[in-house]
C-alpha cells in the first residue's frame, strides 16, 4: 500500500503536488477523468489558466494571483504526468530544460560576459542566443518556431519581430500608419463589393498591421485589448446600473439614451 503521508502534508509542496497528480493519473486508483486526459484535451485548459493569470494581475489580486499561479503550476504537473506515462520525459526532466536554458541565456549572470551592458543590448544578446538554438535544431527559416498555438495577435507580433530582424521592416512609425490608412480604404472597397471570404481576409490584413503598429510602439496588442475589454465592461455595467435607478433595463432604453449615460459613466471615470 502506497504510503499517503505526503498526499495530505500541507507542507509537502511541490512534490505533493506531483505525487497528487500520479495519484490521479493512476490506472487502478484514479479518476477516471484525469486518466483519460492527453496533452491535446488538457491544452486548453492551461492556454485559459494562463490567461486567468494574467488577468489576475491585471486586477492586482495578488490573493487571487496566488490561486492562479497554482492552477497553471498544476497544468505544467498535468503535462509532465501524460509524458512519463507514455515513457517520453518527467517533471525533473522539464526543470532541467528550463534551468540548462536559463543559464545558457545568460551568460551575464551565470558566465564570464560582463553585466555592464543596457537592457537593449542583453535583449540582442538573447535573440542571438536563441537563433543559434533554432540553427543547432535546423531551423534555418527566420520564421521557424514561432508558435502555431499562440492568439493570433501575439503571433502576428512574433513573427513580425522575426522578420525585422532581417531587415523586413519599417524604419518608421509613420510609415506604418499610413499602411493602416491603405487597408482601411481596402476593407471599405471589399466591404462594397466581394465576397465574404475576401472581407474576411481584408480585415485580417488590417489586424496585422495594427499588430505591427502595436509593436513600433512597443505595446502588447493582446494587453491592450484586455484593457479596452475591461473597460468596455466596467462603463456597460455602469450603464446599467444607471438605468436600473430609473427602473430601466438595457432592453428597454435606446441608443441614444445608452450613449448620453456611456459618456456620462466615462466623465465620472475621469473625475
Amino acid at each position: 500500500m502506497p504510503d499517503d503521508r505526503l498526499l495530505h502534508d500541507p507542507e509537502g509542496g511541490v512534490p505533493r503536488l506531483i505525487a497528487i497528480m500520479a495519484r490521479l493519473r493512476d490506472p487502478a486508483s484514479g479518476c477516471p477523468w484525469d486518466i483519460e486526459q492527453d496533452f491535446a484535451s488538457i491544452a486548453p485548459y492551461t492556454i485559459e489558466e494562463a490567461y486567468e493569470v494574467a488577468d489576475a494581475i491585471d486586477q492586482e489580486n495578488w490573493q487571487e494571483l496566488r490561486g492562479e499561479l497554482g492552477d497553471l503550476l498544476l497544468q505544467v504537473v498535468f503535462h509532465a504526468q501524460i509524458a512519463k506515462d507514455r515513457g517520453l520525459f518527467d517533471i525533473e526532466d522539464v526543470a532541467r530544460a528550463i534551468a540548462d536554458k536559463m543559464v545558457a541565456r545568460h551568460p551575464h549572470v551565470f558566465g564570464d560576459e560582463s553585466r555592464d551592458k543596457s537592457a537593449e543590448q542583453q535583449t540582442r544578446d538573447w535573440e542571438a542566443i536563441k537563433a543559434a538554438e533554432r540553427a543547432a535544431q535546423a531551423r534555418v527559416g527566420t520564421l521557424d518556431g514561432v508558435a502555431l498555438g499562440l492568439p493570433a495577435l501575439l503571433r502576428a507580433v512574433k513573427l513580425q519581430k522575426r522578420a525585422a530582424r532581417v531587415g523586413f521592416d519599417w524604419p518608421q512609425t509613420a510609415q506604418v500608419l499610413d499602411k493602416i490608412t491603405e487597408e482601411v480604404a481596402e476593407l471599405h472597397e471589399a466591404a462594397a463589393s466581394l465576397p465574404h471570404d475576401k472581407i474576411e481576409e481584408e480585415f485580417g490584413d488590417l489586424l496585422f498591421v495594427m499588430a505591427n503598429l502595436a509593436r513600433h510602439m512597443q505595446v502588447c496588442p493582446e494587453t491592450a485589448l484586455r484593457r479596452a475589454n475591461a473597460k468596455f465592461t466596467r462603463r456597460f455595467e455602469r450603464i446599467e446600473a444607471l438605468l436600473a435607478d430609473i427602473g430601466k433595463t438595457p432592453g428597454e432604453s435606446d441608443l441614444a439614451e445608452m450613449d448620453a449615460l456611456w459618456n456620462r459613466a466615462k466623465a465620472e471615470e475621469r473625475q
